[in-house]
């Protein structure tokens, strides 16, 4: 365990970014997708690390396990509610807005505390309702809902009324389809999760969030090896040989040098670990920031490689990356 001191040093140093509601977001949180140990002792070690931040969702099928961490810390009194920012997100199965306000319920339950900071819609793609979420027919292809994404969000808005939720948002919506949610948003949108990292900078995506008043946050910084789905580019962007270039000026791991790009950005930044020692190293950011022309280079490896592309659900009418952004 590391000192108190440090735990609360730790957690005081991470800058954090104001929503277009005035609520404060960490801009590096720990995300918590496909863990390869128990995901309970993984929070008990980002806590202790100084993680603060924690991006969910529900089809990661670890709430519940998560929940138990966030209950036993809140109640031993090593943290307080509001000393932590946690996100989660509505599964595609459960966009027909009928169904929304209990999927929100379920996560909050699961996660053990009684408001979400953030909730994101996770894919602007609806599935087949029902208890399958993967909903598939007898020739292996996903089963589509009809509903459409803007009566999701309008669905979505009383949440935030109610108190379950404090912010909304997207995860993996284009410009087109975050256009419409604009035009009918009464609570219009503070967030916008998105694959992120040198091969697939999203420069112009995160141009037009801006003009927005919304937050990018980048998921998959690092690449994503735990991804299904084959992997773009000749290297793997840990073993980008311009990146390794540029950690070895800073004298910094590739890890550091891929987060605090997309810091210096500024972007938030939720790269996964498991480890506690690579949770210490993706946490070590804070005594250096990358030049301009070190944050150009990287942006240069940009050649549209994208890891997480939903291969399956290819063909829905609402697959967000038939459009380059």
């Amino acid at each position: 365990m590391t000192t108190e001191n440090t735990l609360l040093k730790n957690a005081k140093t991470v800058p954090t970014i104001l929503l277009s509601n005035a609520l404060s977001m960490p801009m590096i949180g720990l995300g918590t997708w496909r863990l390869n140990r128990n995901p309970t002792d993984v929070i008990y070690d980002a806590i202790d690390v100084g993680y603060r931040h924690f991006d969910c969702a529900h089809i990661y099928r670890n709430e519940a396990e998560i929940g138990k961490a966030f209950k036993d810390l809140l109640q031993k009194g090593v943290i307080k509610r509001g000393d932590i920012f946690v996100t989660s997100k509505l599964w595609n199965t459960f966009h027909e807005p009928s169904l929304v306000r209990d999927a929100c319920e379920t996560t909050l339950k699961n996660l053990c505390i009684d408001y979400l900071d953030n909730y994101l819609i996770h894919w602007p793609m609806a599935y087949k309702e029902g208890n399958e979420l993967y909903p598939k027919d007898e020739n292996n292809k996903f089963i589509a809902s009809s509903v459409d994404y803007v009566d999701t969000w309008k669905a979505m808005e009383p949440l935030v009324d109610e108190g379950l939720c404090r912010t909304l948002g997207l995860s993996n919506f284009n410009m087109q389809q975050i256009g419409r949610i604009l035009k009918v948003a009464r609570i219009p949108p503070s967030n916008l999760q998105i694959e992120c990292h040198p091969y697939l900078n999203q420069t112009d995506l995160m141009e037009f969030c801006k003009s927005y008043n919304m937050v990018v946050t980048a998921y998959s910084p690092l690449g994503s090896p735990s991804s299904p789905y084959s992997k773009p580019g000749k290297y793997p962007i840990l073993q980008n040989p311009k990146v390794l270039e540029i950690a070895d000026k800073y004298k910094k791991t590739a890890a550091q040098i891929l987060i605090r790009y997309q810091i210096d950005r500024g972007n938030v930044v939720i790269p996964r670990s498991a480890s506690k020692d690579h949770m210490l190293e993706n946490f070590s950011l804070w005594d250096f920031s990358l030049k301009a022309d070190d944050i150009q280079a990287l942006n240069q490896l940009y050649f549209g490689g994208r890891y997480m592309i939903m291969a399956d659900a290819q063909g829905h009418p609402h697959h967000p990356f038939a459009d380059e952004f």
